[in-house]
C-alpha cells in the first residue's frame, strides 16, 4: 500500500492532477468560511453555537451538502444542491420531452447540450434557494431552537442589499459548479462528486466530537465501532452487482469477420445511489412547509390538522415519520431505476448488434428476462438503501440528533461511492505506467 502511494507522488502526471484536485478542494473549503455581505458573522457563530439541533427537514440535506456553510450564510451557503437539483431534473425530463431523449442518445455532442442546460438550469435554482435562505433568515427561522429576535442575522434589509446577497450566494454556486468542472477535467476523480464527498467529510469530525461532549467516551467509541460496521457493509453491497451474461453472434462482413466475444450486464444492487433519499427527505418536508405558511394567528389555537402534522410527520424520532420515510425512499428506488435502466431499449440495442442472452431469445423475451432480474435486484437494493436511510432517524431516539450521527443516510452512500470511485481511477492511472495499480 505505502509503495503504491509512493508510486503515485513519483508519477509527474498523476502527481499534478492531485495536487490541483486539492488546491481546488482548499478553496472549496475556504469560501465555505467567508460570509455574505451584509450578514453579521458573529451574531450566527452565536446562534449556531446556541442551536446543537442545527437544520431540519430539506435544509438538513442542504446544509450537509455544503458543509455547513448553509447555516453560516457563507458565499457557497447553497453549496453543489443547486446542481444536484438540476441534474436530477434534466434526467427526468427526458421521460417527458423528447427532445431531451434525443440529445441524450446523440453521443458527446447531445450530453455537451444538456450539460449546458443543466448549467443555466442551475443558476436559476441558485437564484430561487438563496432568495429563499435569506427570507428565512430575515424572519430568524432559520435556527429554530433559537428565539427569532436573537438570530435576525443581516446588518441591513434594503432591498439593495438583499439583491447583492441573492448575487453572491447566486455566483458562488456558479463559482462551486466551474471548481467541479475543473477538477473533472484537469484532476482526479469527478468534480462534483468530489466536492460533495469533501463537504460531508467535513461535518463527520465536529459530529464525533459533540457526540463524545454530550454522550461521553463510551457512546462515543460505540458510535465509531457502529460506523466501522456500517462502512463495510456499504462498500460490499456497492460493490455487489448480478452480471447477467451477453453473447454475440458472428457476422461475416466481406473477408472480415466482427462478433463472436462474450461480456455481461452488469446490474448493481443499489443502482439508483442516494437519489431515492434526497427524494424521501424533500418530499417529507413539504408537511412541516405547509404548517409553516399556515401559522395560527395570535390567540387562536392551531388546528387539528396542523396539530396532528407536528406530532407525527415533522421530527424523525416518531414512528409514523419513520414509516413513511421508508416506504418513500422505496418507492423512488424503483422509480427511479425505472427511468435510468430501460430493458426494452438495453434488448433492442443488444439485438441490433447481434447479441443474446444465452438460453433467452433476442428481443421481447429479453426485455421481459432483464425487467424480471432488475426487479428481484431492486427489491433487495431499496430495502437496503431504506435501512441505511434510517440509521440516523433510528440514531434519534438513542442520542438525541440525528445530525451528530454521521455514518448513515445519504451521508455514508456519498462518502462509500465517491471514494471507491476515485480510488478505482487513480488505479486505473497507476496500471497505465506501472502496470501495477493501487489495488491488490
Amino acid at each position: 500500500m505505502f509503495s503504491a502511494i509512493g508510486r503515485i507522488f513519483r508519477t509527474p502526471d498523476l502527481r499534478r492532477k492531485i495536487v490541483f484536485t486539492l488546491a481546488i478542494v482548499s478553496l472549496f473549503r475556504l469560501g465555505s468560511f467567508i460570509p455574505t455581505p451584509f450578514v453579521q458573522f458573529n451574531n450566527v457563530q452565536a446562534c449556531l453555537a446556541a442551536n446543537k439541533q442545527g437544520a431540519s427537514g430539506l435544509y438538513e440535506m442542504v446544509n450537509l451538502f455544503s458543509g455547513g456553510a448553509l447555516l453560516q450564510l457563507s458565499i457557497f451557503a447553497l453549496g453543489i444542491m443547486p446542481y444536484i437539483t438540476a441534474s436530477i431534473i434534466t434526467q427526468l425530463l427526458r421521460v417527458v420531452i423528447p427532445h431531451f431523449e434525443v440529445l441524450h442518445k446523440e453521443g458527446q455532442a447531445g450530453q455537451a447540450k444538456l450539460t449546458q442546460y443543466t448549467r443555466y438550469l442551475t443558476i436559476a435554482l441558485a437564484i430561487l434557494q438563496s432568495t429563499t435562505l435569506i427570507t428565512v433568515a430575515r424572519s430568524g427561522q432559520l435556527f429554530g431552537a433559537v428565539s427569532n429576535d436573537a438570530c435576525r442575522n443581516l446588518v441591513s434589509q434594503e432591498w439593495w442589499a438583499i439583491v447583492i446577497m441573492i448575487l453572491t450566494m447566486t455566483a458562488g454556486t456558479g463559482l462551486i459548479m466551474w471548481f467541479g468542472e475543473l477538477i473533472t477535467e484537469r484532476g482526479v476523480g469527478n468534480g462534483m462528486s468530489l466536492l460533495i464527498f469533501t463537504s460531508i467529510a467535513a461535518t463527520f469530525p465536529n459530529a464525533m466530537w459533540v457526540i463524545k461532549e454530550s454522550q461521553g467516551w463510551e457512546i462515543f467509541f460505540l458510535v465509531l465501532a457502529v460506523g466501522l460496521v456500517v462502512v463495510a457493509a456499504v462498500v460490499f453491497v456497492e460493490q455487489s452487482q448480478r452480471r447477467i451474461p451477453v453473447q454475440y453472434a458472428k457476422r461475416v462482413v466481406g473477408r472480415r469477420t466482427y462478433g463472436g466475444s462474450s461480456t455481461y450486464i452488469p446490474i448493481k444492487v443499489n443502482m439508483a445511489g442516494v437519489i431515492p433519499v434526497i427524494f424521501a427527505s424533500a418530499i417529507l418536508y413539504l408537511p412541516m412547509l405547509v404548517t409553516q405558511f399556515s401559522q395560527p394567528k395570535i390567540g387562536e389555537e392551531p388546528k387539528a390538522w396542523m396539530v396532528w402534522i407536528q406530532n407525527n410527520l415533522v421530527s424523525g424520532d416518531q414512528p409514523l415519520y419513520m414509516l413513511v420515510f421508508f416506504l418513500l425512499v422505496i418507492g423512488f428506488a424503483f422509480f427511479y431505476v425505472q427511468i435510468t435502466f430501460n430493458p426494452e431499449e438495453v434488448a433492442d440495442n443488444m439485438k441490433q448488434y447481434g447479441g443474446f442472452v444465452p438460453g433467452i431469445r433476442a428481443g421481447r423475451p429479453t426485455a421481459e428476462y432483464l425487467n424480471y432480474v432488475l426487479m428481484r435486484i431492486t427489491t433487495a437494493g431499496s430495502l437496503y438503501l431504506g435501512v441505511i436511510a434510517l440509521l440516523p432517524l433510528v440514531a434519534l431516539s438513542f442520542f438525541g440528533a440525528n445530525q451528530n450521527f454521521p455514518f448513515g443516510g445519504a451521508s455514508i452512500l456519498i462518502i462509500v461511492g465517491v471514494g471507491l470511485e476515485t480510488v478505482k481511477q487513480i488505479d486505473a492511472q497507476l496500471q497505465q505506467r506501472h502496470y501495477e495499480g493501487l489495488l491488490k
